[in-house]
């Protein structure tokens, strides 16, 4: 039965890919189709008031400026927010002004997409907060990956020099994708009884006869763009643990479908603009391939129990059920965490930090690979990022210019890919040793030993990857993790998007070479198998010696 549910979900989520990828490729071809006849009305105006003229394109340093600078605006207007919302409105529970380190790491947090929290949010933030800052970013970081991405598919598929206009598909990403999907599944979830509203806490007798003061809020809209927009964070800070937030496992699985959808359904996207779907289709095969090694992993690990608790004689047959809901279960608590790790998404129904060794180890290696579907849009640019690099070392086995998609492979590309790999484990492991090395970072550990090895390793992880969740049991709300972790997601964000975006204005101005019969495939189940192996031998090359010193140890010990 419990396997019989992770199937049904994997079936639901491959019969999205299809048409919702067909439908991104129609808002973002920039030819006509009936999606500007639905939404041309609503765009105009927009382009008319900034001044956008949505048929000039960009070149790619223009295009990373354009991002670049968009995301700074509404970095310092959401900061501004934070720090006076105790005066702004829409504040009935009357909480104060966010302190300075904490604004820096929650501005910095949602504008790169991670949503990683060091507050709660029902006591942290006030309705306004939630709404012109957290809502607001959940949407604009998250149409910022799909753009990258689109550009990105445009560089390597398209004839010229320019990638797109960033304005103009910012405002469609919008428009036509994610405000339209988030309206769909906020109705859903009202209708499954996720609250929404604007009224102050909830009063309510307890047994004792004593008043308790129950948190509600706009909560099922900010659920629906968390999870559409691979977001992670939560209106409460239990996440989607909380039963407004995710009350039955019916929700569960919409929660999952649409933190899902996106980043897998653009590999279809990739293959309408390729003209050549099985291109798409590769893609997908590859991150399906490693997602469903990761979830048997956490799922079976889960699913045999603590081994320190079975040598007491504990009944564990159901499984290790602490710090997950009993209404989840082992089944719907592994595959969510899988997913969300998987998507970089960072919700998270469950305790990540009361895992079992081996099913801890799993959202760690997701998020150090950051390419198993990863967040909307920047999942697919990292799989195809390691595309390229399976091709340059297939032809440098054979003695042959490596090309994919018809253009050459050459140093400037593999300079620029190299630096977006390299760059991920660097801001990953130095700042981890340096916690290690001083009081500040040791004395946040609060479960010593090869599990607090995890603990750090997995927030820095999880910054580096943008993906938000964390092992909870880390003190974290300090200036040091608020300072450190904010510069790690500034760097896990936009070094890796400006160096890609580099190789698709590259691959863009390159002449189109015809194919030959020595042309290496890249769109067969052989292909497929040498994308996942490249994943498989980098990430092993780089991560594997910190996750033998925590989860794999702790492991080893436990038996």
């Amino acid at each position: 039965m419990e396997i019989m549910q992770i199937v049904i979900v994997i079936a639901a989520l491959c019969l999205l890919v299809k048409p919702l990828g067909t439908y991104m490729y129609h808002v973002f071809s920039n030819e006509k189709n009936r999606t500007d006849k639905w939404f041309g009305w609503l765009e105009r105006p927009i382009y008319k008031l900034a001044g956008i003229r949505s048929e000039n394109g960009m070149t790619w340093k223009k295009y990373a400026g354009s991002l670049v600078l968009t995301n700074i605006v509404l970095v310092a207007v959401g900061y501004l927010i934070l720090r006076l919302q105790r005066a702004l409105p829409l504040n009935p529970n009357g909480i104060d002004n966010m302190e300075a380190t904490l604004s820096f790491n929650t501005i910095i947090s949602f504008m790169t997409n991670t949503n990683l929290q060091h507050y709660s949010g029902e006591t942290g933030l006030s309705y306004f907060s939630q709404m012109a800052v957290i809502m607001m970013m959940m949407f604009t970081s998250a149409v910022t990956g799909i753009v990258v991405a689109i550009a990105f598919i445009r560089g390597l598929t398209s004839k010229g020099s320019t990638i797109g206009n960033f304005f103009a598909d910012f405002v469609k990403g919008h428009t036509r994708l994610l405000l339209p999907l988030a309206i769909v599944v906020t109705l859903v979830l009202v209708g499954l009884k996720v609250p929404q509203t604007l009224d102050p806490t909830v009063a309510a007798k307890t047994l004792e006869g004593g008043e308790q003061q129950i948190a509600i809020g706009p909560v099922a809209s900010l659920v629906s763009i968390k999870h559409l927009g691979t977001n992670g964070g939560g209106f409460f800070g239990v996440n989607s643990s909380h039963p407004f937030e995710n009350p039955s496992p019916l929700t569960n699985v919409i929660e999952m479908l649409s933190m899902w959808c996106i980043p897998a359904s653009l590999t279809y996207t990739f293959g309408r603009f390729a003209k050549n779907r099985k291109q798409g289709w590769v893609i997908f095969r590859a991150m399906m391939t490693l997602f469903l090694v990761f979830l048997s992993v956490a799922f079976f690990s889960e699913k045999a129990g603590n081994p320190a608790l079975n040598a007491l004689g504990a009944d564990s047959s159901i499984g290790s059920m602490e710090g997950k809901e009993v209404r989840f279960g082992i089944a719907q608590s592994a595959l969510f965490t899988t997913v969300t790790t998987a998507a970089t998404t960072g919700t998270v129904n469950n305790m990540h930090d009361t895992l079992t060794p081996l099913g801890g180890m799993v959202p760690l290696a997701q998020m150090m690979l950051n390419c198993v579907f990863g967040g909307d849009g920047v999942g697919l640019v990292n799989m195809l990022m390691y595309a390229i690099l399976a091709v340059f070392l297939s032809g440098l086995m054979v003695g042959r210019t490596p090309e994919f998609l018809g253009r050459k492979i050459e140093s400037r590309e593999m300079k620029l890919i190299a630096v977006a790999i390299l760059a991920h484990p660097l801001i990953i492991l130095a700042p981890t040793a340096i916690a290690f090395m001083t009081e500040l970072g040791k004395g946040a550990v609060t479960n010593p030993g090869f599990h607090g090895i995890s603990q750090v390793l997995y927030e820095f992880t999880s910054s580096a990857a943008n993906n938000g969740s964390g092992f909870e049991g880390l003190a974290d709300n300090t200036p040091f993790w608020n300072i450190s972790t904010g510069i790690v997601m500034l760097l896990g964000r936009y070094v890796s998007i400006i160096a890609l975006l580099g190789v698709a204005g590259s691959l863009g101005r390159k002449q189109w070479v015809p194919e030959t019969i020595g042309t290496f495939r890249t769109d067969n189940a052989l292909f497929t198998g040498i994308v996942v192996g490249t994943v498989v031998i980098i990430g092993a090359l780089t991560f594997l010696p910190v996750i033998a010193l925590g989860p794999v140890a702790e492991y080893l010990t436990l038996r």
